[in-house]
């Protein structure tokens, strides 16, 4: 009898912490923070945690979808540095306009997620090793076109880009509202279409989703073009943040993307997981980010930190899926 209780206990308190434990982290993190940096709930620190957070997190949300159907992929950095750049010289250099710039950078980035899905669904290679190679090519291409220099003064060039960076609605930045949007279009996709069945039932068991006539290789290249999609919708938020593109923007985003990803409780080994949980996932990375950087905390010993937080995930992730 005892035994029992204690059974039902412990799954009541692991249903507890599945549906409130994000959400209790990062209320513990904020106040840790906003505890020992009075200007931490600052509001401009605030806006900045907003816009930084949208960025990670929309190439999160790509990583999300890659990861549920089991796979990863390590370009999506190399992605945003190639598309940035991309719309960076067609800004500046050509002047052409953001109506113009804009459809062809989120297709550019919409292809090379496509040769991803290609090179692990048509070519069969190993997704790491595949997008470990595309990674090193779009980042070994953007290079030479950019001849190792950045483009500046980007938000000069347009006005919209500057509202992108500047504009608020009630208080948010603009960055976060298309962040919002694309939430919600996102989580409507994944809980409430055919599509979102496909992608879980692919991750969870491929060989059954195939023989249930899934159509597995189209599913898998359409996470790709999604990932590669939100990256350059990234590097869009990116250059009309910073104002700036460098050849090497973006180095190490697979990494905060991932962790954001694995945080808000999507499985590696796909089929499990939530976009909210990325959301969530995303703003406590950006937090802690921003966080560490108010304490003066080195970037050495951040990129540990986010490595031990990685992993402490990972292990979580794995005694759950035991």
């Amino acid at each position: 009898m005892e035994t029992k209780m204690n059974k039902k206990k412990e799954f009541n308190v692991g249903k507890m912490y599945e549906k409130y434990g994000l959400a209790l982290i990062l209320m513990l993190i904020s106040g840790f923070f906003g505890a020992i940096n009075g200007n931490f709930f600052s509001l401009y620190n605030i806006q900045n945690i907003f816009k930084q957070s949208s960025i990670n997190g929309l190439i999160a949300f790509g990583m999300t979808f890659v990861i549920l159907i089991g796979c990863i992929d390590l370009s999506v950095g190399s992605i945003l540095a190639f598309v940035g750049y991309i719309a960076g010289i067609l800004l500046v250099n050509y002047q052409l306009p953001i109506v113009v710039v804009l459809p062809v950078a989120l297709l550019l980035g919409m292809i090379l997620g496509v040769i991803n899905g290609v090179l692990v669904s048509k070519v069969k290679l190993q997704p790491f090793i595949a997008t470990l190679v595309t990674m090193t090519i779009y980042r070994g291409v953007t290079l030479i076109i950019s001849n190792g220099l950045p483009i500046r003064n980007i938000n000069k060039a347009s006005e919209v880009m500057k509202f992108i960076n500047r504009g608020e609605i009630v208080n948010l930045p603009i960055s976060m509202v298309i962040y919002l949007v694309v939430f919600v279009i996102l989580w409507f996709i994944l809980d409430k279409t055919l599509f979102g069945k496909y992608l879980y039932a692919t991750g969870g068991n491929e060989e059954a989703a195939r023989l249930s006539a899934v159509p597995v290789t189209k599913i898998k290249l359409s996470a790709y073009a999604i990932s590669g999609f939100l990256s350059a919708l990234a590097a869009i938020l990116y250059i009309s943040r910073y104002n700036s593109i460098y050849p090497n923007a973006g180095q190490g985003a697979e990494l905060d993307a991932i962790a954001a990803v694995v945080i808000g409780g999507t499985s590696m080994s796909g089929g499990k997981g939530k976009i909210v949980g990325t959301l969530i996932g995303a703003l406590i990375i950006g937090i802690l980010n921003n966080g560490l950087n108010l304490l003066g905390v080195s970037s050495f010993y951040q990129e540990v930190i986010k490595g031990i937080v990685i992993l402490i995930a990972v292990v979580a992730d794995r005694k759950k899926s035991n």
